[in-house]
C-alpha cells in the first residue's frame, strides 16, 4: 500500500511539480493562512488611505480591486515559488500576453486612462451643463470609457475619455452663477436716461436676476446710426436661459411704451432721370 508521500509525488509528476511533499503541502496551507491574514490587513490600511484622499475618491473602488488582485497575484508567486515551479517562465509568458492584449486594446487603454483623468481632476461632475469637443449638453454619466452627454434638444452623446480628456472643457455649472452680455441699439433721437429707464424697468420685472453683483447699464458704443447700451447682469446657471428670453422680450416691448426706437438697417434708393447720353442711353444715379 502507498503512502501518502508516494502518492503525493505521484501527482507531483502528473502535474509537473516535483517537490510535492506533504511537508511542501503544509507549508503551503500555512503560507496561504498568513498570505490571506496580511492580504487583508493591507487592504484596510490602504482603504483608510485612500478614504484620506478626496482627489481619488472617484476611482477608489477601481484601486482597491487592483490592489486586491495584485496582492493574489503576488501570493500566487510565492506559493508556487514554495514548491519549486519555476515562476520566470510564468512571468515572462504573461508579460508576452500582456503586450499582445495592450496592442490590441490601445483604443480602449487610451479611454479608459482618459477615464482615470476625468475622475480624479473632476473637470464636472453628473448634472453640469459643459461644452466640449464640439458637443454641448449635460454629463449624465462619467464611466472609465466614456462620458454620457445629454443635449438640450435629448439626444444622448457618447464621446470617447481619450478624446474628452484632451479636449477644451467649458463648465457653465462648476462656480453656480453667469455673467450675461446683452448688447441693445437705440435711436439717436432717444435721450440716454429714457433708454436707461426703459431697460432698467425690464430688468426690475424679470426675476432670476441676482442683486448682488447689481445689475449695470452702460452706454457703450456710438455707431453709424444708432446708439449701443450695454447690459451686464448675473444669474444663477440654472436660470441663465430664462433670464436671456424674458430680457429679450420684455426691452422689446419696454422701448415700445417709453417711445424709444429700436433702430435697424434701411435701404432708401433713389433714382434720378438725367440728361440722355450720346449713346441714346439714359444716365441713371443712385444714392443709398
Amino acid at each position: 500500500m502507498e503512502t501518502v508521500e508516494e502518492v503525493l509525488k505521484t501527482i507531483g509528476k502528473t502535474v509537473g511539480i516535483q517537490n510535492l511533499t506533504l511537508t511542501a503541502l503544509l507549508r503551503v496551507a500555512a503560507m496561504v493562512l498568513v498570505g490571506i491574514l496580511v492580504i487583508r490587513a493591507l487592504m484596510r490600511m490602504a482603504d483608510r488611505m485612500l478614504d484620506r484622499t478626496r482627489s481619488v475618491s472617484a476611482i477608489k473602488p477601481y484601486i482597491h480591486t487592483a490592489l486586491h488582485m495584485f496582492l493574489w497575484f503576488l501570493l500566487a508567486l510565492m506559493l508556487a515559488e514554495t514548491l519549486d515551479i519555476k515562476v520566470t517562465s510564468i512571468i515572462a509568458m504573461l508579460s508576452v500576453a500582456g503586450l499582445a492584449v495592450s496592442l490590441a486594446l490601445q483604443n480602449t487603454l487610451a479611454n479608459l486612462a482618459g477615464g482615470l483623468v476625468l475622475l480624479v481632476t473632476k473637470p464636472f461632475v453628473v448634472g453640469d451643463y459643459v461644452e466640449a469637443d464640439g458637443v454641448s449638453g449635460t454629463i449624465a454619466a462619467v464611466d472609465l470609457a466614456c462620458t454620457t452627454f445629454i443635449t438640450p434638444d435629448n439626444k444622448k452623446i457618447f464621446i470617447p475619455n481619450s478624446q474628452l480628456s484632451a479636449a477644451k472643457i467649458i463648465n457653465y455649472n462648476a462656480l453656480g452663477r453667469r455673467r450675461m452680455d446683452l448688447n441693445f441699439t437705440a435711436s439717436y433721437d432717444a435721450p440716454t436716461a429714457q433708454v436707461r429707464g426703459a431697460i432698467q424697468e425690464t430688468l426690475d420685472a424679470v426675476p432670476g436676476i441676482l442683486d448682488d453683483p447689481a445689475p449695470v447699464i452702460y452706454l457703450s458704443e456710438y455707431q453709424a446710426s444708432s446708439i449701443q447700451y450695454l447690459v451686464r447682469l448675473w444669474t444663477d446657471s440654472g436660470d441663465y436661459w430664462d433670464v436671456y428670453y424674458a430680457i429679450l422680450e420684455g426691452v422689446r416691448e419696454s422701448f415700445a411704451r417709453h417711445g424709444v426706437e429700436m433702430t435697424y438697417d434701411h435701404l432708401n434708393v433713389h433714382i434720378v432721370e438725367g440728361e440722355c447720353l450720346s449713346r441714346g442711353t439714359s444716365r441713371h444715379s443712385q444714392s443709398v
